[in-house]
């Protein structure tokens, strides 16, 4: 969508926020959004690394099942579907119906957001709702609701955040991708510390304290959203209302930066298909095929295999300040790619780590591989993911019409929807292939999938910002 004035396209701050204070060069209400974001991703990640060991562990068997308000008409409606699930296979059941509509609720967030309620009160909801879920995650017959209210509030709360970093910023403000890698890192900040806190409590001291660590995070996040509060802008709605456009039907431009959104959903959600294979056959492949010995103080260890999860989160936090740097010295030289151009380089990051990995297969053959090649797998995605994730957050909020933007930020946010789903039907072929022809077909897709993207530049000219 071609570029327009502020006033027609974004939400006008408030006094404080257009007063130009400035934290390291950004909108101060960028570094609360950051904490609030990094404090619900704590809470959410948290929760999420006990839920399938606590109810595997617990909840589910026999002794306590029986005591969950509606588990036994939730088991049969599965049943009719998967036939007989036992304890494992229910609370995977359990885990990925969760996991999916976490992703899908965001749309309708979003939608009540643009329509009713606005983005600051829709944030106020979620925090609220998913505080209220992770606590009453410690009440064993209210499991089932607990984890309806985390799936409404991270639905709420996720679009409606996103869409606010967007907003500190006028239209053609080339900081706003560095802002979104900068917020991107308080999503990874929570991931990480999220398992070492809550994880731990949840194992060592009891289920139910790690539940609270998850809730009391949750609410840490909500205070800070709401003391930043005049330091954000109004709501899109508010603007909207108060120049009587909140019921106009989109006009040509709208409709083209929808559109832009649109072409682009399905090789953004390839490229997640092929990302997300780090922790499914990634996984596999550290556990079986790669030798994890490392030499430490005199002696000889080996890494444990989940540890090579936590690669990715670390990074994030680790080269965002380079990259973001290296964004700001080619800006000051006029060099700096379009955000199209980054998320099409992002793309094929991945597509390069994956031709590590067949290299590294093709190297080892029968044996098993160095853990080097597993470490520079991670260097490499993580940077394309540097160039994808948070860009395409930011991406979404120079085209779509502001009129409907937390909702198309939902739908943006349903790429990880329908990626976790082929990234489920791409490791099928694990077991059934040999993995430097796996590896290859991985990085094939994600090489359509960067070309795909670049291909919108001349598609969708003037819809897509330069």
């Amino acid at each position: 969508m071609a570029e327009s004035t502020p006033s027609a396209h974004y939400p006008a701050q408030s006094d404080r926020a257009a007063s130009g204070r400035e934290l390291f060069g950004h909108p101060r209400g960028l570094a609360f959004l950051f904490t609030t974001e990094m404090w619900e991703r704590f809470s959410y990640y948290g929760m999420r690394a006990l839920l399938v060991l606590y109810m595997t562990k617990y909840v589910l068997l026999p002794a306590q099942a029986g005591n969950v308000v509606g588990l036994a008409g939730f088991k049969s409606v599965l049943e009719t579907v998967f036939g007989p699930l036992e304890v494992q296979p229910l609370a995977s059941q359990i885990y990925g119906i969760y996991t999916a509509l976490v992703y899908l609720t965001p749309i309708f967030g979003g939608l009540l957001a643009d329509r009713l309620l606005g983005q600051r009160r829709m944030v106020i909801i979620g925090a609220t709702l998913m505080a209220a879920g992770h606590f009453l995650m410690a009440v064993e017959p209210l499991l089932l609701f607990a984890l309806l209210a985390l799936i409404l509030g991270n639905g709420a709360f996720k679009p409606n955040i996103s869409t606010q970093v967007g907003f500190l910023y006028p239209p053609g403000d080339h900081r706003r991708d560095r802002a979104y890698s900068v917020f991107y890192v308080g999503i990874n900040i929570g991931a990480f510390l999220a398992p070492l806190v809550c994880g731990t409590l949840g194992e060592k001291a009891g289920w139910h304290y790690g539940f609270a660590a998850a809730g009391v995070g949750m609410l840490i996040g909500l205070s800070i959203y709401l003391y930043a509060a005049p330091l954000l802008p109004p709501d899109a709605l508010q603007k909207a209302k108060a120049a009587h456009t909140e019921r106009q039907p989109l006009d040509r431009d709208e409709w083209r930066g929808v559109m832009a959104i649109l072409a682009l959903f399905i090789p953004t959600a390839l490229f997640w298909a092929t990302y997300e294979q780090a922790g499914n056959t990634i996984a596999l492949w550290a556990d079986a095929n790669t030798d994890r010995t490392i030499n430490f103080l005199g002696g000889t260890t080996e890494i444990p295999t989940t540890w090579f999860q936590a690669f990715n989160p670390f990074m994030i936090f680790a080269f965002t300040p380079f990259v973001v740097a290296l964004w700001s010295r080619q800006a000051a030289r006029g060099s700096e790619p379009s955000t199209i151009s980054k998320m099409a380089l992002g793309c094929f990051g991945v597509t390069l780590s994956y031709l590590v990995m067949a290299l590294a297969a093709w190297h080892a053959g029968a044996g098993k591989a160095s853990w080097l090649w597993l470490f520079a797998f991670f260097v490499i995605i993580t940077i394309g993911e540097l160039y994808l994730s948070p860009v395409g957050l930011s991406l979404v909020t120079k085209v779509a019409p502001v009129r409907i933007l937390s909702m198309m930020m939902g739908v943006w946010l349903a790429t990880s929807f329908i990626g976790g789903f082929l990234a489920g039907w791409l490791g099928s072929f694990w077991s059934r292939m040999e993995k430097p022809e796996f590896f290859l077909m991985i990085a094939a897709i994600a090489a359509c999938a960067s070309a795909a993207i670049f291909a919108c530049r001349w598609f969708l000219r003037g819809a897509l910002p330069e």
